[in-house]
């Protein structure tokens, strides 16, 4: 039975890990993955991973959505799916989810999986922050998000970049709990 994932990539910086979590979630054969994409993520995007790098995210979705039809699938509650992920998740797209402002379709698709009460991981992206950011982030997760600052674990020894950037995509897909075993080995100690 294929699983509806869908993936919101914001215009924060961080463009990387929303990449890799595409990659990840594309790679999982029972996934149907859902796009969304703002249009200030596009020019993050192409900065920092170049301008072939969301027509190669674009390549591995089931379903590429354009931010401006908010009457797309993932813009409904009847439209089942297994949860979302917005990473990187900015400031702006926090505060919109957190208030209600479903004003494109990442925020109302955002919206939607916490009306049904299903998973919505936000990879909040900034620092320093200000009350308004905390108070947000608070009110998320009183709706029922999960609010994961993309935070290295460097008692993991990471040796690159790059392996900071797997290690918090894959942590944020183990959140949505799609697998048995989780993409990232539990901590022994």
């Amino acid at each position: 039975m294929m699983r509806r994932v869908i993936l919101g990539i914001s215009g924060a910086s961080g463009a990387a890990i929303g990449l890799q979590v595409g990659r990840l979630l594309a790679a999982m054969d029972d996934v149907e993955l859902h796009l969304v994409v703002t249009s200030a993520a596009r020019r993050t995007i192409a900065h920092e991973a170049g301008n072939e790098a969301l027509g190669r995210l674009i390549g591995l979705a089931t379903h590429f959505h354009s931010e401006s039809d908010i009457g797309a699938s993932i813009a409904s509650g009847s439209f089942r799916t297994a949860g979302m992920i917005v990473a990187p998740c900015s400031m702006r797209s926090l505060a919109a989810i957190s208030t209600g402002i479903t004003d494109n379709l990442l925020t109302r698709a955002a919206d939607v999986q916490l009306k049904e009460r299903r998973r919505l991981v936000l990879l909040a992206r900034e620092t320093p922050l200000h009350l308004g950011h905390l108070r947000n982030m608070v009110a998320v997760t009183e709706m029922g998000a999960v609010v994961m600052p993309p935070v290295p674990s460097f008692y993991r020894n990471p040796a690159s970049v790059e392996d900071l950037v797997a290690h918090i995509a894959a942590r944020a897909v183990d959140l949505l709990g799609l697998t048995d075993a989780p993409l990232i080995p539990e901590w022994r100690g």
